[in-house]
């Protein structure tokens, strides 16, 4: 395989507008919100040739939050800390405090977003 396996990851949201402002607080970003039919995507910034999957919020009916079930993505940081710290503030619950994985792959922590997703975070310090 010439690429990473993961291309692409989708975040399922009930409300864009709260959603948005609880991702642009957490990471200190600007997600742009692009309606397709019906469709709204609030895409994560992104560039050509850095490591790493794009991704979007996604509300649409056939999308349904979950903190238990499916899949777990992982957004990078310089230290976990720093987005775990801002989470409750932005109407988020950390539900894991930063945790060493080991002293080769660094540490994690999860939060709960502002639409109930379980959201994992990963650093090298």
């Amino acid at each position: 395989m010439d690429t990473n396996m993961v291309g692409w990851f989708e975040i399922p949201v009930v409300d864009m507008d709260r959603a948005v402002a609880f991702y642009n607080e957490v990471f200190k970003i600007e997600v742009q919100v692009q309606d397709f039919g019906g469709t709204l995507m609030g895409w994560f910034p992104f560039e050509e040739g850095k490591p790493g999957a794009p991704g979007s919020l996604v509300k649409n009916q056939a999308y349904e939050p979950s903190d238990k079930k499916g899949s777990l993505v992982y957004f990078n940081s310089e230290d976990v800390n720093n987005e775990l710290n801002r989470a409750e503030g932005a109407g988020g619950q950390v539900v894991q405090p930063k945790t060493q994985i080991s002293p080769d792959i660094g540490y994690m922590g999860i939060f709960i977003d502002s639409e109930g997703n379980r959201i994992a975070l990963h650093s090298r310090v």
